[in-house]
């Protein structure tokens, strides 16, 4: 049995879970929290958005990880609300507003995942573009791109840290570092969540964890099906989400290729369709409950790679746990108290790990003709031009935006043209037919 499909104790399950839950859930909660304040919601509704989104991402994530027929990777890859699709919504808010504007995101995202649904076993047929000369590539700007994420952690989301900031982030990183090297074992898997406690433990008597999580939070609550509004379809709103929603299933294809190095189970074309139908499927059904567009959620992958816990019934325990963060907020409100620095500290070693992983991947691509290093290092800094200057393409039609102002997205486009145009023609190998399950 492949360590992927292997079932741990259920302790290991739980704590497992519980990390990749501590690594996600500050992405999960943002996109909402923008939405939100964007409409105009009362606190009581954001508050039941906020559970919609964690409700959904944990049936995504389940669906992903044990699979329905066709529907779902079955790799260890934790799914979650994208931000992609974080500008247009507030661009439809901002067109229709806050009245009527949900339903009209929702009836888009509602179209959108179907269209993702139809279209990924066509989608899938694209990996042959991707060696590891390109692959690689892409695996290092994912994790090239999640640094400022863990930069604006420690400061706090303001232009600069203090010392509060840094002290926390340093003991966090200090201490995950310390429990990933001298501990064994399980031990050793669980670094990260260790580092969360020691750095939360650290921030409480100075003042940095906010306890009104828990005091705020109800103790159920879930939205009704259409709570915030029926879908309504409209054509502009469907355009523009149909345009990010090829843009999500380039990250998740990106991710997917990425976690089949990590756990050395190479991603065929059959396992790409089956995850891309369960990002749409996961889409369209989060509209029902009032969540947003569902995709791979690129820091679990360094959380894999930086843990060894390869298993994907610990990322279907995280699954678990979101379904019950959405059901009982309460409980989301005590992930709620690792302050921000805390995950910034952490943040940093688990997004480096991302783009170590596609450096190893990377390192299987021969580098003996000139012509590799160029693509490679052309489509690197195509990749970061957004992220060294986020308002570089300002002035482009919102259309080109939608993929440039993504890193990942120009640097993938960039270096599979790239390696088309310069590189060498691949050469199918009897394995690599093999590995190619129809879709």
């Amino acid at each position: 049995m492949h360590p992927v499909d292997r079932k741990p104790p259920l302790p290991q399950l739980l704590a497992g879970g519980l990390q990749h839950v501590a690594a996600m859930y500050a992405g999960v909660v943002a996109p909402p929290l923008i939405i939100g304040a964007a409409v105009g919601l009362s606190p009581g509704q954001l508050s039941l958005l906020i559970s919609a989104s964690l409700f959904t991402a944990g049936l995504a994530t389940l669906l992903q990880t044990l699979g329905v027929w066709r529907f779902g990777a079955r790799l260890p890859l934790v799914n979650g609300v994208t931000f992609a699709t974080v500008a247009p919504v507030l661009a439809i808010v901002e067109q229709h507003g806050s009245g009527d504007a949900l339903g009209v995101v929702y009836g888009a995202t509602l179209v959108g995942g179907l269209l993702v649904v139809l279209a990924a076993p066509f989608f899938s047929r694209l990996t042959r573009f991707f060696p590891p000369l390109v692959t690689g590539t892409v695996i290092t700007l994912i994790g090239v791109s999640l640094l400022p994420v863990a930069v604006g952690w420690i400061a706090n989301q303001k232009p600069s840290a203090n010392g509060t900031g840094l002290l926390l982030a340093g003991v966090t990183l200090v201490a995950v570092l310390a429990f990933n090297r001298f501990l064994s074992g399980f031990w050793s898997r669980i670094a990260l969540l260790l580092g969360l406690v020691v750095g939360t433990l650290v921030a409480w008597p100075l003042g940095e964890v906010d306890t009104s999580t828990l005091t705020e939070s109800p103790a159920f609550g879930i939205a009704t099906p259409f709570h915030f509004g029926t879908p309504h379809f409209e054509a502009a709103a469907i355009i523009s989400m149909a345009i990010v929603m090829l843009v999500v299933m380039a990250e998740s294809t990106a991710d997917m290729l990425a976690l089949g190095e990590i756990v050395e189970r190479p991603t065929s074309e059959r396992t790409l369709a089956d995850g891309l139908r369960a990002d749409g499927f996961a889409t369209a059904l989060a509209t029902v409950f009032g969540g947003f567009a569902c995709t791979a959620f690129a820091q679990n992958v360094g959380l894999v790679a930086l843990t060894r816990m390869v298993s994907r019934y610990v990322v279907a325990a995280s699954g678990a746990i979101l379904v019950l963060l959405g059901m009982f907020p309460v409980t989301g409100g005590i992930i709620a108290l690792v302050p921000q620095p805390v995950l910034g500290g952490a943040g940093l070693v688990l997004f480096g790990s991302v783009a170590v992983a596609g450096v190893r991947t990377l390192a299987k691509a021969s580098f003996e003709r000139a012509a590799n290093i160029t693509i490679v290092a052309a489509s690197l800094g195509i990749g970061l031009i957004p992220i060294a200057a986020p308002e570089f393409y300002d002035h482009f039609p919102s259309a080109l935006r939608t993929v440039l102002d993504s890193g990942i997205s120009a640097g993938c486009i960039a270096a599979v043209v790239l390696n088309l145009v310069f590189g060498d023609r691949v050469k199918r190998t009897p394995s690599r037919e093999l590995s190619r399950e129809p879709a």
